[in-house]
């Protein structure tokens, strides 16, 4: 196994490994939203990405942030919101939205109903490396 939690390429045991079940972390943000962590730092220890089902109230709101790592999320239900310095976007359910690291995001869900969605970051969220506004 390699430092990220996975397998090495080429290992003569490389083989599928089931995720039974993924790790509830606690999330940041003016109500509670639920995070279940698949692949990641926390629940397969893997480093190099981390994949999480969210799914957030209507009205929640998170401090703004200029990540480290690249953020693909796909809305499932609901819209998502993502503030940027250009301006906003809201991201509706089949749509999908990438916040490049470097750059100045805020994510809410604004309207009834919240929103669920799916978030890839690549390299793997850390609280190190999200650099949440103060």
């Amino acid at each position: 196994m390699s430092g990220n939690g996975l397998q090495e390429p080429g290992s003569p045991n490389l083989m599928p490994i089931l995720i039974s079940h993924p790790t509830r972390i606690q999330s940041a943000g003016n109500k509670p939203k639920l995070i279940d962590e698949y692949v990641g730092r926390v629940n397969t220890k893997t480093s190099a990405a981390s994949v999480a089902h969210m799914r957030s109230p209507q009205g929640w709101l998170e401090p703004g942030q200029t990540p480290e790592f690249d953020e693909f999320t796909i809305v499932l239900k609901g819209l998502l919101r993502v503030e940027h310095k250009g301006g906003t976007l809201n991201v509706a359910a089949g749509q999908a939205v990438l916040a490049r690291a470097g750059e100045w995001v805020r994510y809410s869900t604004p309207q009834e109903g919240g929103a669920e969605y799916i978030a890839v970051c690549l390299p793997a969220f850390s609280m190190e490396t999200v650099h949440r506004d103060e």
